[in-house]
């Protein structure tokens, strides 16, 4: 199974991929480690935004999207173009899209937490949060 996490900031969707198969897990290398959305007031960067991930995901042949949710209120609540930004994706035809939340993402890792330290994996700090995300996403 191929995973795709994405953590929701700003105006990017940040993806980490992860594949599961026979109980060992893999990164595969991914031409782009984010996604953005340059204007989220133009329905046609919004459809561009949608395209550009569903061709990413179409390319790596991606079984299952995992979002990482975003309050809607509070200190830490998402934006307007993330919320936007997880529509689109949502949307996308031919995608299975799932989401966790930050709460459910960590009662999972202590169920079954990760089998490698971050830092280990080769990705870039700002992954980390899609890397987990994915994570959960092939144990789900």
């Amino acid at each position: 199974m191929r995973v795709c996490g994405v953590e929701l900031k700003s105006n990017e969707a940040i993806i980490c991929l992860l594949s599961k198969s026979d109980g060992l897990y893999d990164l595969p290398d991914c031409r782009a480690r984010r996604v953005t959305l340059n204007d989220m007031n133009s329905s046609q960067e919004l459809i561009d935004f949608q395209f550009a991930f569903a061709k990413l995901m179409d390319d790596y042949k991606i079984d299952k999207v995992v979002i990482r949710q975003r309050p809607t209120k509070g200190k830490f609540a998402g934006s307007a173009a993330g919320f936007k930004m997880e529509a689109a994706i949502q949307l996308a035809e031919g995608l299975e899209v799932q989401t966790f939340s930050a709460t459910e993402i960590k009662e999972s890792l202590s169920h079954n937490p990760l089998p490698i330290a971050f830092e280990s994996t080769g990705l870039k700090a700002f992954q980390e949060a899609a890397f987990t995300t994915a994570f959960v996403g092939t144990n789900s």
